[in-house]
């Protein structure tokens, strides 16, 4: 599938807002794929965002060490079995999401989250068909907001 393809696809699958009510109120440890370290990216904004109201952040980083005071980890998968992760929130072009989500259910995290702008069904599918749940194409700090 090239690129142009992922960028005009519409989420197949999406949880509904009341899966996603749910999905906010009954987590509070949240893996943040391809969080800046540039607090004007809207990666950064959603985890200070997210910190603010109660929730744990992961950040993962190929490459800084600390970001929002909170240990970065590589990948998923460094992340120390004793912190379960809820949802992996997603900041990454959609042809660069399947490893993620792979790497997502490798962890049994129970949410994948697409930001806004990012969709990539055959992704979606696997974590449906592996039991997770799916947000595509929706800002989790927004919809936290309209709860």
């Amino acid at each position: 599938m090239s690129e142009d393809q992922f960028e005009c696809e519409l989420p197949r699958h999406n949880s509904t807002s009341d899966e996603i009510r749910a999905i906010l109120d009954n987590t509070r440890i949240v893996a943040i794929i391809g969080l800046s370290t540039y607090k004007d990216k809207p990666s950064y904004r959603v985890a200070s965002y997210l910190q603010s109201v109660g929730y744990r952040i992961l950040p993962i980083h190929p490459k800084a060490d600390e970001i929002l005071g909170e240990k970065v980890y590589r990948n998923l998968e460094e992340i120390p079995a004793n912190l379960t992760v809820d949802i992996v929130d997603i900041f990454r072009r959609p042809d660069a999401v399947f490893p993620h989500v792979q790497e997502a259910i490798a962890v049994g995290a129970k949410v994948v989250w697409l930001q806004e702008g990012i969709v990539n069904n055959a992704a979606a599918d696997l974590a449906i068909e592996s039991g997770l749940s799916v947000v595509q194409n929706l800002c989790i700090l927004k919809e936290h907001k309209s709860l």
